[in-house]
């Protein structure tokens, strides 16, 4: 065999080889452990920083006639920050591939109005993209808190901590309690969609 021909064998061995080889591989988030579940996520990340949202902008109508709580200092703004990029980030760790909606043999806290965890888990894999799409819209509140935070607007603040409170509500209603009737419709008269 002339030496030509042999390097052209070699050659079309070696990029045979590397070619199996790179799709043999598995991507770097694939090798990544998701021992966390949703509720796990939720329960550390999600509630935590939403209440302290929810917490950081309100009015109070009280003896005292009517206020409004913001955040004033530089630092209680970065706090709002802060808070907002875990809930910025949160949807994308509850919608990797291969999350689990809680861990095996976990029940729900209050049975009677909440879906069991294999349940949920059973609409999440039958229609990811909703569940996606549910989630972006978390991250989309988020981001809009990061962009009042950003500008010190607690007009913009107050309106998109609206928005995460609807993301929120919207989910769980579909996912979490959608057989409360009292959620249902307290959600109907506030104007909330549920899709």
């Amino acid at each position: 065999m002339p030496m030509k021909a042999v390097r052209s064998v070699v050659t079309g061995s070696l990029l045979a080889l590397s070619f199996s080889c790179s799709r043999a591989e598995t991507s770097p988030s694939s090798a990544l452990s998701r021992s966390a579940t949703i509720k796990d996520i939720m329960d550390s990340m999600v509630d935590p920083s939403g209440d302290f949202l929810f917490e950081s902008i309100q009015v109070i109508a009280d003896e005292k006639g009517v206020r409004q709580v913001a955040p004033e200092t530089d630092e209680q703004w970065k706090e709002v920050r802060r808070r907002a990029l875990i809930l910025f980030e949160a949807p994308n760790l509850m919608a990797m591939e291969g999350r689990k909606v809680a861990q095996p043999g976990e029940k729900a806290e209050y049975p009677e109005v909440e879906l069991q965890p294999e349940q949920i888990q059973k609409l999440l894999d039958e229609d990811r993209a909703s569940f996606i799409r549910r989630a972006k819209r978390l991250q989309d509140a988020a981001g809009a808190v990061l962009q009042a935070a950003g500008a010190k607007d607690k007009d913009a603040l107050f309106m998109a901590v609206d928005k995460i409170d609807k993301a929120c509500e919207n989910c769980h209603l579909h996912y979490w309690y959608p057989n409360d009737k009292r959620a249902q419709e307290a959600a109907k008269e506030e104007g909330l969609v549920i899709d």
